[in-house]
């Protein structure tokens, strides 16, 4: 993996281990020369991130829509920042940038770009490694309704191991690693589906 798309809050919460992670995140990337394709904010855990690489000697590429630049949003020491027109086109060019995903704590905004992620790979658009960092128990709910969407039906037994979760980075950067691609469904049988 040469780059990744992290998906992360431009909040900052009031309690630190949030943004400390983040910043353990972009100086981790940046040592192991793995790029960062981010949202291109400067504010809570995006600028943590990004500052943290840039000051390890990490390569940091923002993707950011001109609407959140005219907001005054927009980190202008990045390595690259592509200013695009809106948030579909943000999130295809992130999939075109990096070789996987990591999801860390966020809101509303790090939701739909995780879902359409897990969603791409299961469609087959792109192939690559989804990662959820389970930050201080943040995605428990969410790792456990993943679980019973495969339980209930709605989660293929050949797309169930498409998120990747783990509790600390390495760990899960060596899960991503091992990622094998499944069977998307534009290569299944209708009798299958």
């Amino acid at each position: 993996m040469k780059r990744l798309a992290i998906y992360c809050g431009s909040a900052t919460p009031a309690d630190t281990t949030y943004i400390d992670t983040a910043r353990e995140i972009g100086r981790t990337l940046a040592q192991r020369g793995i790029g960062v394709v981010y949202g291109g904010g400067r504010l809570g855990l995006m600028g943590a991130i990004a500052d943290a690489a840039l000051d390890a000697g990490g390569e940091v590429i923002g993707v950011i829509p001109q609407a959140l630049v005219d907001a005054e949003v927009a980190h202008r020491g990045l390595t690259e920042l592509h200013v695009v027109r809106g948030m579909h086109e943000r999130k295809a060019l992130f999939t075109d940038l990096a070789d996987g995903f990591v999801t860390i704590p966020g809101g509303t905004g790090t939701m739909d770009e995780l879902w359409e992620a897990l969603s791409w790979a299961q469609l087959g658009y792109h192939a690559d490694p989804v990662g959820l960092l389970n930050v201080a128990g943040y995605y428990d709910h969410l790792v456990a309704f993943w679980e019973k969407m495969g339980e209930v039906g709605f989660l293929r037994p050949q797309h169930r191991d498409l998120l990747i979760v783990a509790d600390t980075l390495d760990g899960l950067l060596e899960r991503m690693e091992r990622h094998v691609p499944t069977q998307p469904i534009v290569r299944m049988d209708a009798a299958d589906l």
